[in-house]
């Protein structure tokens, strides 16, 4: 009889209470799954109980949250060392859930914790920004990345993903643009950036499709910006998830650099980051993830 692997869930604090879940993990126990469940209470948390899941030699850990909760349980499988890295499983819990809907990751509970522990492992890549921290879904700034940042929890918390939406209309007198200077390869383009996607997913900002093209084992990211030359139009368009080629701007490349006069906002999965410098970097094949056979983001 195949020996089941073990697995540690590693649970966003705000989900412990959830009725269903705590019976969907009791179920799998009685089944003879080995669950460990841990839970985070602040940022470090989840890269701690990384490490503690590869001290004790447990195979998959288990990202149970949104897009943020799955953006620290990467960068602490990333840091260890790559021959003995845990496989990673997505347990989509959160408001966006970015990542896993683009991925195909189902949406019943039940299902998606049998494919985190028990699906094909493939090999995906990750993106490191300034050598530092890493991310497997989208880096996307501009206005969008505002709204995302100062969407209240309240409104998230009613509204899902379609919250950041309706923030974003709220916040239409809010916008302007950055101006930037990017580049990767033989691409150079200077300009201002009303909304910028840097996919090696294809989502983000609730379902906001900026990357229809990434794929997350093919070593390359996708850009595409939409230009702040006319703000109102361009904003509506993209929400509309037109393909308004007059106002946006395409490339692709295996890194891209870059820099402003002023100081940007980055969502890196969710996670923000600031600076006037940004160099991202592929690292091919750098994560083992379970995923559904016919996840559309692979080649």
């Amino acid at each position: 009889m195949k020996t089941l692997a073990s697995s540690m869930l590693i649970l966003n604090g705000k989900l412990a209470n959830d009725p269903i879940l705590r019976d969907t993990i009791h179920q799998f126990r009685e089944r003879g799954f080995d669950l460990h469940v841990r839970v985070t209470w602040e940022f470090g948390d989840a890269e701690r109980f990384v490490n503690e899941a590869h001290h004790l030699k447990i195979e998959n850990v288990i990202a149970g949250g949104g897009d943020g909760t799955l953006n620290e349980v990467v960068n602490g499988i990333y840091k260890l060392e790559e021959k003995s890295r845990p496989i990673l499983g997505i347990l989509p819990l959160g408001t966006a859930n970015d990542f896993a809907t683009a991925a195909g990751i189902p949406d019943a509970l039940n299902n998606a914790l049998m494919l985190a522990i028990n699906g094909r492992p493939r090999q995906i890549d990750v993106v490191q920004v300034n050598r530092g921290r890493c991310f497997i879904n989208m880096a996307s700034g501009g206005f969008g990345t505002k709204v995302t940042n100062d969407t209240p929890e309240t409104m998230k918390a009613t509204f899902g993903g379609v919250s950041y939406l309706i923030h974003g209309i709220l916040r239409l007198d809010k916008l302007a643009p950055d101006h930037c200077e990017i580049r990767s390869g033989d691409f150079l383009w200077e300009g201002d950036a009303l909304i910028m996607g840097i996919g090696n997913g294809r989502q983000a900002g609730g379902g906001q499709l900026l990357c229809p093209g990434a794929l997350i084992n093919d070593g390359m990211l996708n850009l595409r910006i939409f230009t702040g030359e006319s703000l109102v139009p361009t904003l509506l368009s993209t929400l509309a998830r037109s393909e308004d080629e007059e106002h946006m701007i395409e490339a692709s490349g295996s890194w891209f650099e870059i820099r402003a006069e002023h100081t940007m906002t980055f969502n890196l999965d969710g996670e923000p980051i600031s600076g006037n410098q940004f160099s991202l970097v592929v690292k091919p094949g750098a994560v083992f993830c379970r995923l559904p056979p016919d996840c559309p983001l692979l080649k």
